[in-house]
């Protein structure tokens, strides 16, 4: 890979760098300290509302990838970068269909050797879940609406990269976890994610407004998680102490999904 193409990606990792951080300064929120019978550890648990601050983020993120579509200045940022990463000609690889879920399986490896986040391992999964539901929510349908043609022109599905939703929803996960333990540990989740979105553009499967907006819609998705958790868990666990529940984040064949067993 020539100097000037790493200089390019060393550029966009600074952009998107520069979002995570801010976005991370904005996820200060009240909270309670409360003890949950279902839980293996004591946690603040954050009041039940949906902190607009947190919003800021995400919302420039998909503004840019929108504007990119119909705005002629941005869109032609879009062909500029793509000619520049296409006339140095670097090497396909395909780790991104793994690193986007990269930061969620260092939540559950972590978990397992005793490095604790904030959720228990039924609670985590309620809310990856639901994030990963959220997140194809607003994907899949975008992709049919929009059809924005990939770069590669192997179909019209490019806008917003799914990809890219679903390591920034992993990466916003991993944060909400570790934040209020090991900052650093919390913000590492958004190198994948970004190396994720970089490779989208470097594969030739998606604009860089496609991998912007991506982002935005992941990190929105783990945020409405997050808010949307006590009603689920609530609706779930009813009022019935004894009932046991499990639940289960999937991905197969392409398709994600959440399993949901209870016993009464």
């Amino acid at each position: 890979m020539s100097k000037f193409t790493q200089k390019t990606i060393f550029s966009i990792f600074i952009l998107f760098s520069t979002f995570g951080k801010v976005a991370a300064q904005n996820n200060d929120t009240i909270q309670i300290q409360e003890t949950k019978q279902d839980s293996i550890v004591e946690r603040n648990a954050e009041t039940n509302h949906l902190n607009y601050k947190r919003l800021i983020v995400p919302t420039a993120l998909i503004g840019y990838g929108v504007a990119s579509l119909s705005v002629k200045g941005i869109k032609q940022l879009n062909f500029s970068t793509r000619d520049e990463i296409n006339e140095h000609k670097p090497d396909h690889i395909r780790l991104d269909n793994y690193t986007q879920f990269a930061p969620a399986a260092l939540v559950y490896g972590l978990n397992a050797f005793g490095v604790e986040g904030k959720h228990n391992f039924r609670d985590r999964s309620i809310i990856y879940g639901t994030s990963m539901l959220i997140t194809s929510a607003f994907v899949v349908p975008l992709k049919h609406i929009v059809k924005e043609e990939r770069p590669d022109q192997s179909n019209n599905l490019s806008f917003p990269s799914g990809h890219t939703a679903i390591a920034f929803a992993s990466a916003q996960f991993m944060f909400r976890e570790y934040k209020d333990t090991n900052f650093w540990l919390a913000i590492s989740g958004y190198s994948l994610a970004v190396f994720t979105g970089v490779y989208r553009m470097l594969n030739d499967k998606h604009w860089a407004g496609d991998v912007v907006a991506g982002a935005g819609f992941g990190i929105l998705s783990t945020e409405l998680a997050y808010w949307l958790y006590p009603k689920i868990n609530h609706l779930i666990g009813g009022e019935n102490q004894n009932a046991t529940t499990m639940v289960m984040p999937f991905y197969q064949n392409k398709s994600i999904g959440i399993g949901f067993v209870k016993n009464f």
